[in-house]
């Protein structure tokens, strides 16, 4: 009996061959737009977070400046209590002497040029003093009025630094989609490739290869939270 295949056989074969690579171009083909509207998508995501670093870059940039003027106002109010305090002092020492001129000079000058909070840390401190011979205790070490004179230094320092932290971990995100975004292009090509070689097993290949690249990177995407703003 002959095994020479019949014309009808040989016919079968052929279309089956068709519908086979004719399923895997389909199958390239979903595959390409799946990855295509992907990529679309990731790259409209770091777009957006590239803009919420650059905000948040701004935000904290604004908010250092104003933190190093606000720490400069406060230090020229420093510098000049101290030179005040100076001035007390050796007036003090007059009065102590019998100088009555001193005391006259010693009032005007405490009225003019001690503000509440420092007069305050005055009186705090020279009733310190006054339990405690041994030791000298300055007004100006006073942590109540150091905190009148820095407190909003502070806040707007810690802010500057808060809006960085979110400024570098938005960066982050954003640089992890773009990483995405390539890898997905490499995905991309595989594919296309796929779509025009003539061996199966090439083909099928470079769609597992292509389909294997597309799964991690899309493992990072969805790793990252989805912003609209």
């Amino acid at each position: 009996m002959s095994s020479t295949p019949t014309p009808e056989t040989a016919t079968t074969e052929k279309t089956g061959l068709r519908a086979f690579f004719g399923n895997a171009e389909l199958l390239i083909v979903i595959l390409l737009g799946i990855v295509s509207v992907t990529t679309a998508w990731v790259s409209f995501q770091a777009a957006l977070y590239d803009g919420q670093t650059a905000k948040a870059l701004s935000q904290s940039q604004s908010a250092t400046a104003e933190a190093e003027s606000l720490y400069l106002e406060g230090n020229q109010e420093y510098v000049q209590d101290s030179q005040t305090l100076a001035r007390l002092t050796e007036l003090r020492a007059e009065i102590a002497a019998g100088d009555a001129v001193a005391t006259e000079v010693y009032d005007a000058l405490y009225f003019v040029a001690v503000s509440e909070h420092f007069g305050a840390a005055i009186e705090r401190a020279d009733a310190i003093n006054a339990t405690d011979t041994e030791f000298y205790t300055s007004p100006l070490d006073d942590e109540e009025y150091q905190g009148v004179l820095f407190s909003a230094y502070a806040e707007k320092s810690d802010e500057a630094i808060e809006l960085t932290k979110q400024a570098d971990e938005l960066d982050a995100r954003g640089d992890w989609l773009t990483l995405t975004t390539v890898l997905m292009a490499i995905s991309l090509f595989l594919l296309g490739v796929a779509a025009v070689v003539r061996s199966r097993k090439v083909q099928y290949s470079l769609i597992i290869i292509g389909s294997a690249i597309f799964v991690f990177a899309a493992a990072i995407m969805f790793s990252i939270p989805m912003t609209w703003v």
